[in-house]
């Protein structure tokens, strides 16, 4: 259940609420979900700079929730590198 926090950060508190572990994964997700979205869309704002740059973020967060995917398949509440010291989801 961990692993789907990735694609649809909200399973894991509606699966199970009380598990820390579904938690944080729902934590990282959602942390993910935030910088796609937000960096999307300044960087689509701003012209030429960050039209190049666009596409790093994306490769970037993809490979983020890889990241996170294989951590939650596999037991481990590993933090995602940039993002994962940020808790929103307590």
């Amino acid at each position: 259940m961990a692993g789907l926090a990735y694609i649809i950060f909200f399973l894991p508190l509606i699966a199970c609420p009380q598990s820390p572990f579904g938690r944080f994964h729902a934590n990282q997700g959602l942390l993910l979900l935030i910088l796609g979205v937000a960096g999307s869309t300044i960087l689509s704002i701003i012209p030429i700079i960050g039209w190049i740059l666009l596409p790093v973020l994306s490769i970037f967060v993809f490979v983020l929730g890889i990241m996170g995917l294989i951590n939650g398949l596999n037991g481990k509440a590993k933090e995602l590198p940039l993002i994962g010291k940020f808790r929103i989801i307590k």
